[in-house]
């Protein structure tokens, strides 16, 4: 069973490792360290074995968390790794402080828009010529603060049947 955990300097040959399996145009390990130094940056890995099997760089803003990267090593991809990486940050969010979660996606990247569409991000534009390494569009893609309630209507009409 995986667990989440903060990143260590230790991780990183594993995280670029994963980086490189994952994307046409990845990060290089002077990119992953200037991103880490900075004091709202935080990275996070899944761990499975000692093994690191996914990870996650986010950035803490007033309002809302930016999604920078985030990859699973491609054996593990479709076991609740991405989900469960997912689902900490959106427990990070309340509706007085941090009430969304915000990445940009390449357009090229269909499997990453689906999957994050099931857990319920939205494209909310499209940003032009985003990279600078390629001439592709950028979706900009939100998930917004739900607040968990019960709806009484539905467990008593559960109860009547």
């Amino acid at each position: 069973m995986a667990h989440i955990r903060w990143m260590i300097r230790r991780d990183m040959p594993q995280v670029l490792e994963i980086e490189n399996q994952s994307f046409e145009f990845p990060w290089s390990e002077e990119e992953f360290i200037r991103c880490l130094r900075q004091r709202n940056c935080i990275g996070m890995v899944s761990e499975e074995d000692e093994q690191v099997i996914g990870f996650m760089i986010y950035e803490l803003h007033k309002n809302r968390l930016h999604l920078l990267n985030l990859a699973v090593l491609p054996g593990n991809r479709n076991n609740g790794v991405g989900r469960s990486m997912i689902a900490k940050l959106q427990g990070k969010l309340s509706a007085d402080r941090r009430n969304r979660i915000m990445l940009e996606v390449r357009e090229k990247n269909l499997p990453a828009q689906l999957f994050l569409k099931k857990l319920g991000f939205r494209a909310i534009s499209i940003l032009r010529d985003f990279y600078e390494d390629s001439p592709e569009d950028a979706y900009l893609m939100q998930c917004r603060y739900q607040h968990e309630q019960v709806d009484a209507g539905n467990r008593i009409s559960h109860l009547i049947g």
